[in-house]
């Protein structure tokens, strides 16, 4: 990663309370030994809450590194919006998201902890 995405990426995890901008689950950037332990997940689980630096606008459709453009996004939510043949725009993409989670068909390895988390976000 660059050093840009690095620094927006840490900036976008910041002012987001360190949550995804599309599950708003609690997401890492140090330490998923830590996170896993603390939501009652094993490591590897944990690997799908790993902060990411996602543009809104694709750096391939001419989406700039700018901290306008870079969210934090968890693994999970990234790969799953960009694994679609056509990758949705963000907000159509987080309506997707609000109402999987609503069914607890989002997240695979959705713990008690994590969605007593999710919860009192606001979810």
């Amino acid at each position: 990663m660059t050093t840009k995405n690095f620094r927006f990426k840490s900036l976008a995890f910041q002012s987001q309370s360190g949550r995804c901008y599309y599950c708003n689950l609690p997401m890492w950037q140090d330490h998923p030994e830590q996170f896993a332990l603390r939501f009652g997940i094993t490591l590897p689980q944990s690997k799908q809450f790993q902060c990411t630096a996602e543009h809104l606008l694709a750096r391939q459709d001419g989406g700039p590194t700018s901290r306008s453009n870079i969210v934090a996004a968890c693994l999970f939510c990234n790969q799953k919006r960009h694994q679609r043949k056509i990758a949705p725009n963000p907000v159509k993409h987080k309506e997707r998201v609000k109402k999987r989670i609503s069914m607890q068909r989002w997240h695979p390895c959705l713990s008690p902890d994590l969605i007593a988390e999710s919860r009192k976000a606001g979810k």
